[in-house]
């Protein structure tokens, strides 16, 4: 399954690879690059399987409290209003982490990067793990939050180090790692909370990441940075590609859109299930994610609609029915909401159909400028995360004033307009 998850990536990996000489556009992202940095070499299986699980190991640590929220509400003494500040401020420290620390991976060594940015990962969860009041677990997860962006570190890596003819395989095996990492987290967050305890399952993530900062020490190899210029030049970069390309601003408001809804999702669930007619636990709540996994089996059926439709008229075809699916998701848990059997259902309409739209979105991000994909990638991401933050913070209210009419009335609303903004946009 993972090869066919890079059928798109590698379909575009001839354009990745090559320099961007494209005029004026160009020079401001790929003139100060270092001569030799991308030079890929054969990588062996072990040391891909080894970033992959890495980059989900990594971003994992984002969602672990998403379900336990119920727990740690009655941990903490703390309404739904005061509880959501958590997973609030885990995707908002997500979002100021790739805008603030992912481009360091053009101008600094990236093993060495990742390996501290790994370590002290392991110490935000441990902290989050001895929180005492709802404040220091606050800190601690904005933290979590904010380092856990090591993972679009080990992604660039990835693609850097593989040679031209495995970049596709290379990065959707990584790709593949992350997603998984996604929706297996709230898995094990949902059954550790439940039946031993919400702080071991912290500690447990942490020492996880202190082993895993050991390990990826001793096995990555030395990449030199690939740009000198100073950190607020990289960072100027950032809104000069934010300005320049009219496409990377439509693809992260898109997938920021469709990502809102799928957060709020997931953000109430265990609220819903905790009430009748369900009355079930978070670790209930956690199992629903594996469901997820056909998310990550949705990706090679982006690769193959890409095959079949060339070109960025392709992608946007993609996205489209990508977000068609989402906003159908959020009318089938409306629809069915005293359910199992459409819960299920419409966890894996949203989830396919947003892994359809982020490869098909990723790939056109990708190759406007084969000198900036670091710095496009933080854009993309940054703008898509930002859009859970807010998703997180919008669904909450919904849920404590509406209910689940209104998280299933929120979601419906951002992916459709989600699903607007790419069908107008593309034909403008």
């Amino acid at each position: 399954m993972p090869d066919s998850i890079s059928a798109l990536p590698s379909q575009a990996s001839s354009n990745l690879s090559r320099p961007a000489t494209s005029g004026q556009d160009a020079r401001p992202y790929g003139t100060d690059r270092m001569p030799g940095y991308d030079q890929g070499r054969e990588l062996s299986g072990a040391l891909v399987l080894l970033m992959a699980a890495a980059a989900g190991l990594c971003v994992a640590s984002i969602y672990y409290n998403q379900p336990m929220l119920g727990i740690l509400a009655r941990a903490f003494h703390a309404g739904q209003g005061e509880i959501s500040l958590i997973p609030i401020l885990t995707q908002a420290g997500y979002a100021a982490g790739l805008l603030l620390l992912t481009p360091l991976g053009d101008q600094l060594e990236r093993r060495g990067l990742i390996v501290w940015s790994v370590g002290a990962l392991a110490v935000a969860l441990v902290l989050s793990g001895f929180a005492q009041g709802l404040w220091t677990l606050a800190a601690a997860s904005l933290a979590v939050g904010a380092l856990a962006t090591v993972a679009q570190q080990i992604v660039p890596m990835a693609a850097q180090l593989a040679p031209d003819n495995q970049k596709g395989r290379v990065v959707g095996l990584v790709m593949a790692g992350l997603l998984s990492g996604i929706l297996l987290s709230r898995t094990i967050s949902g059954l550790v909370s439940e039946y031993a305890s919400w702080r071991l399952l912290f500690w447990l993530a942490g020492g996880v990441c202190a082993a895993l900062a050991a390990i990826l020490a001793a096995r990555l190899p030395v990449v030199r940075p690939a740009t000198t210029i100073t950190y607020p030049r990289l960072l100027l970069s950032l809104l000069q590609l934010f300005r320049a390309h009219g496409l990377l601003r439509r693809s992260g408001l898109v997938q920021g859109l469709l990502f809102s809804g799928f957060v709020s999702f997931w953000a109430s669930l265990a609220f819903f299930l905790e009430q009748p007619p369900f009355r079930m636990g978070s670790s209930v709540a956690g199992a629903l994610g594996v469901i997820g996994i056909v998310g990550v089996m949705a990706a090679p059926l982006a690769g193959r609609l890409a095959d079949t439709w060339s070109g960025q008229d392709g992608n946007r075809r993609i996205i489209v029915l990508g977000a068609a699916a989402v906003t159908a998701s959020f009318a089938l848990f409306w629809a069915g909401r005293t359910s199992m059997a459409a819960l299920v259902a419409g966890i894996i309409l949203m989830d396919a159909g947003l892994q359809v739209a982020m490869v098909a979105n990723q790939a056109r991000v990708y190759a406007l400028d084969a000198g900036a994909r670091s710095r496009l990638n933080t854009v993309y991401m940054t703008m898509m995360f930002l859009g859970g933050a807010l998703g997180t913070a919008i669904g909450a209210q919904a849920y404590a004033h509406f209910g689940w009419a209104g998280v299933c009335g929120f979601g419906a609303a951002s992916s459709l307009l989600g699903f607007a903004c790419e069908y107008l946009g593309g034909r403008a």
